[in-house]
């Protein structure tokens, strides 16, 4: 799981660094951080003592991952000042939105993705090329806002499936027909900007 997560987070861009047990607190703190991702219960240790480590310290950005899902547990994360709660098991893209989110409330990312006159709010649901609101539904703005992110990468429909959607497995004909959707609205008022890579899949690229 350690794995997958990282593997999503560099996917966003991030820049990660991992431990598989309980690390000394000055490890994690002397990288400077900007969010930690803390799994509750540690092979020789407790997540939630690490996080009064860590706060001890550092006002820290803490999100947990447990199985514990009594309310007793998910009440203690919180008092202990988490910014966040997940239940395994729990879909990647769930996880990066709450990363997102986190961040953008501690001013980390900005709140809105721009280029080439295109302003995308994803965690508000709107979009607009060109000052014209484009009326994108839930998941093509999901959809969107990923490419950009991704901008300049060219990104297969099992990537997209897996991390918009949060399936490892379906129908390439479901992100076919979103990009198609998704490319009208936007073309109405500009150029293109979602290119198709043959062989492979899709590029956002201004």
């Amino acid at each position: 799981m350690r794995d997958a997560v990282r593997a999503a987070l560099v996917a966003e861009r991030f820049t990660t660094t991992t431990f598989d047990d309980v690390p000394d607190p000055g490890d994690v703190l002397g990288l400077a951080p900007d969010l930690a991702i803390l799994d509750v219960l540690l092979p020789s240790g407790d997540g939630f003592q690490l996080a009064r480590l860590l706060r001890h310290h550092r006002e820290l950005p803490i999100i947990f991952l447990t199985a514990r899902d009594a309310v007793a547990d998910r009440v203690a994360g919180l008092e202990l000042g988490a910014d966040d709660y997940l239940i395994k098991p729990f879909a990647l893209e769930e996880l990066m939105a709450r990363v997102r989110a986190v961040l953008r409330r501690r001013g980390k990312i900005p709140q809105v993705l721009e280029v080439e006159r295109l302003l995308v709010d994803d965690e508000h649901g709107f979009a607009t090329r060109a000052g014209r609101e484009l009326g994108l539904t839930f998941t093509e703005l999901r959809l969107l806002a990923f490419l950009i992110r991704h901008r300049g990468q060219a990104l297969s429909k099992d990537q997209l499936l897996t991390q918009v959607w949060g399936y490892d497995a379906y129908d390439h004909n479901l992100v076919e027909v979103h990009i198609s959707a998704l490319r009208r609205k936007l073309e109405a008022h500009g150029p293109r900007l979602i290119h198709t890579v043959r062989g492979i899949g899709y590029r956002f690229s201004p």
